[in-house]
């Protein structure tokens, strides 16, 4: 046979395969109003496991073994998907509360006045006090306990990446993500007034400040020293009685009156943070439209394949994937995904059902508008 002969075997192959498979879903459907008829569970380990064995022995012991156990795991996975949707057709929707930040009576960030994470916070709650606290994990304290409504805390920058210590603490305190703010960071190097840069013998700010300013340091070969925020690190130099110097903000430099010996020093003319504003309980605004989920997966082949094939089926588009170690021992690791959609989505509650069905650690954390 030629190749035009051999291109049109397959394509009558595919067209048998595809009337085939939408037959099995017919039966799928079928299957789901049984489960909900007799309230059953959508995933039945044994079941699948069955048929993966008998589709293994009807392969044979072939090079195609794997093949075929990954199809009819793909064909099974999207009969969950259908029967998921099937099922909480018509489910109501989750518990939750509309934001009120216009009536927030305490809000909590991190640092001081003048803090990156204060002018995100004004963005969203405009001109008003804010409670400040040491660390990041006294904000998520904080939410937790009730003492703020409403919690600011940065997650990633478009320079130096994920806030790593944002996303281990998202893993241990109980929260919700209600919205998140994108904010322009404006570093500077600011230091007591009349000091000159060749004196200085050392520059604090927070790990991502100074990895943002890295090309910046090294030109300049200023000595560098983590800190525990941009603007609590101003407050050092102002109090300190050598000749050091902070990267923090324009406006935070202006409000402790320290003078600027250099703008501008991101290593990227477009530096962005994004910020995430978590509460206790559930709140969904009516522009969101995305979902935040944290999870963890079992060590099996293709089990990561098999996840984000849950999104593709459903139309949803991941809008990012983080992963940070659990910290166990175990080297597993935990991943957050944020994707596309609302939590009345039929999509949306059934993708959430099987990620809540058949994953031993599973939350969903919240739901905000997309920027």
């Amino acid at each position: 046979m030629d190749l035009k002969q051999l291109r049109d075997g397959i394509d009558e192959i595919d067209s048998s395969i595809l009337s085939l498979f939408l037959k099995r879903m017919e039966l799928c459907r079928d299957v789901a109003d049984f489960k909900k008829q007799h309230d059953m569970p959508v995933f039945q380990g044994g079941r699948e496991q069955e048929i993966i064995e008998r589709i293994r022995v009807l392969t044979g012991n072939s090079e195609l073994e794997n093949g075929t156990t990954a199809l009819f795991t793909n064909i099974m996975d999207i009969s969950k998907i259908l029967q998921n949707r099937a099922i909480l057709a018509g489910s109501a929707d989750y518990s939750y509360s509309e934001p009120d930040f216009a009536g927030a009576k305490k809000v909590g960030c991190q640092g001081t006045s003048g803090a990156n994470s204060e002018s995100a916070a004004r963005t969203v709650f405009g001109d008003r006090d804010f409670t400040f606290y040491p660390s990041f994990e006294d904000v998520f304290k904080a939410v937790q306990a009730g003492e703020v409504d409403y919690g600011v805390l940065p997650v990633q920058n478009s320079t130096a990446g994920s806030v790593d210590s944002t996303y281990d603490l998202m893993a241990k305190y109980p929260f919700y993500i209600v919205k998140m703010v994108t904010l322009e960071i404006n570093h500077c190097l600011a230091a007591k007034s009349g000091t000159k840069i060749e004196d200085i013998s050392c520059v604090y700010s927070h790990r991502q400040a100074l990895s943002q300013c890295e090309v910046f340091l090294s030109r300049t070969k200023l000595k560098k020293a983590e800190y525990s925020n941009t603007a609590t690190a101003a407050e050092k130099v102002l109090r300190s009685e050598e000749n050091i110097a902070a990267i923090c903000s324009v406006d935070c430099a202006q409000r402790l009156g320290l003078e600027i010996l250099a703008r501008d020093i991101a290593d990227c003319t477009i530096n962005r943070t994004q910020f995430i504003i978590i509460s206790k309980d559930l709140q969904v605004a009516e522009d969101s439209d995305a979902v935040s989920v944290m999870l963890t997966i079992p060590h099996r082949e293709g089990s990561l394949y098999r996840l984000l094939t849950k999104f593709f089926v459903n139309g949803m588009n991941l809008l990012r994937i983080e992963n940070r170690p659990i910290r166990d021992g175990s080297f597993d690791v935990m991943f957050f995904l944020d994707f596309s959609g609302k939590l009345s989505d039929p999509s949306v509650k059934a993708v959430l059902h099987d990620l809540e069905e058949n994953l031993s650690n599973f939350r969903c954390i919240g739901t905000f508008k997309s920027e």
